[in-house]
């Protein structure tokens, strides 16, 4: 044991140089230690100026808060004043029927936006875009950039947007044209859109105006004159009832008024009839008799005419109590049977045939004006060497006037119109 125990004691080991401890210890943990060291000096610091930073931002507000409570409106030159001067002039009424200004800013398929300088933006339906029936309120000439005034109808309780219209400023401006036209008794374009028992309904300024049938010149059904333009006058204008009121007669008596005898005009055949056929002459109808057709016989008219000819006629007579007026193109044929083997030449010559046929007329008349003076020399009226009508002087010739110029009666048998049936 002591053998062992001596050897254990024995036992040395070399001391440690102090080259080996320095490069134990020396190493590099430790030497990495340093930089991580300056680093958080750095991030101190950082920390500390922001600190600052924060507390310096948090006085500042402290001080603007303090100012607010105790003095608002310190250093601000727009008072509170006149903030309540600004609203009253930029004020906005948004009650329905105020009349408001806006420019369009987008449109889409059901209407468009405007911006009429509210809360929110206003809606255009297209129903409301035009007096008239349109799809889109393009067809109403509405785009974006558009400036109109517009009339709130309505506010739109999901959202409080304000409901516009332009229809409704259309409607006013057309009473107040039918008023005006009413007025001045002029003659207006009527389209036919409908009917009902009483009378037709013709469309006027916009507006669905109403024609009796007591009020209509022709005898054409209802049916017949659907989507055609008629001339009338005003009978009534009444907005406040919606009651408008139109007679095709009283402007036909008017259109009338203006048709001589011997008068040549444009009419187009609406239909024919056995015994001739009616033409119309500017929204009124005038019969073409059978026999005043053409010298030589027709024994059937659909050989000469057809529904929506063209041609020209001439005004026999015209009964403006029963609204009825004779036409003729025998007249205006340059020889006999002209109208049917070449009516061209007739329309070609209608007027030259007419001023003949004028002339023929005033012929005749003048000589019964003769005569009757001839026979009431109490009148002292006669007629002078130029057929100038005067009184009676005596610068008359001897002989008497000279009648060899006037044709005798028997010539002008052919140039009065034939008694025509009862129609």
């Amino acid at each position: 044991m002591a053998s062992l125990a001596q050897q254990f004691c024995g036992l040395r080991r070399s001391p440690l140089s102090t080259t080996r401890l320095s490069k134990r210890y020396i190493n590099p943990t430790r030497q990495t230690q340093k930089p991580i060291s300056v680093r958080t000096v750095s991030a101190v610091a950082i920390n500390n100026a922001e600190t600052r930073e924060r507390l310096k931002l948090k006085e500042m507000f402290e001080e603007a808060y303090e100012r607010c409570l105790s003095a608002p409106m310190e250093g601000v030159s727009f008072t509170l004043e006149d903030f309540h001067s600004a609203l009253e002039n930029y004020d906005f009424n948004a009650e329905i029927g105020t009349k408001v200004k806006g420019m369009v800013y987008n449109i889409d398929a059901n209407g468009a936006l405007v911006d009429i300088s509210a809360k929110s933006a206003a809606y255009l339906p297209v129903r409301e875009a035009c007096i008239h029936d349109i799809r889109h309120v393009e067809e109403a000439g509405i785009f974006p950039g558009l400036q109109e005034e517009f009339v709130i109808i309505d506010e739109n309780e999901y959202d409080d947007s304000l409901i516009l219209s332009l229809r409704s400023l259309q409607y006013d401006l057309s009473w107040e044209r039918c008023r005006q036209l009413q007025a001045e008794d002029v003659v207006v374009k009527g389209k036919v859109s409908g009917a009902n028992k009483g009378g037709i309904v013709a469309l006027v300024e916009g507006l669905n105006g109403f024609v009796p049938f007591s009020q209509i010149s022709s005898k054409s059904a209802a049916e017949e004159l659907f989507n055609k333009e008629l001339p009338l006058k005003f009978v009534e204008v009444d907005e406040e009832q919606s009651r408008l009121v139109l007679s095709n007669r009283k402007a036909m008596a008017d259109s009338q008024a203006q048709l001589g005898i011997g008068s040549v005009v444009v009419g187009t055949v609406q239909s024919l009839k056995p015994y001739g056929a009616f033409i119309d002459i500017g929204g009124m109808n005038g019969l073409l008799h059978v026999s005043q057709i053409s010298h030589d016989r027709v024994s059937d008219i659909a050989t000469v005419l057809q529904p929506g000819d063209t041609l020209k006629v001439m005004i026999l007579s015209h009964d403006r109590e029963r609204g009825r007026v004779s036409l003729s193109t025998k007249k205006l044929e340059p020889t006999p049977g002209d109208m049917i083997r070449n009516p061209k030449l007739v329309f070609e010559k209608a007027e030259e045939m007419a001023q003949s046929f004028r002339q023929r007329i005033a012929q005749a008349e003048a000589m019964a004006r003769a005569d009757m003076l001839r026979f009431q020399p109490e009148s002292g009226l006669t007629f002078t060497a130029d057929g100038i009508l005067g009184p009676l002087t005596t610068d008359l010739p001897a002989e008497g006037l000279d009648m060899s110029d006037i044709l005798p009666a028997e010539d002008l048998d052919d140039d009065i119109p034939p008694a025509e049936e009862d129609l």
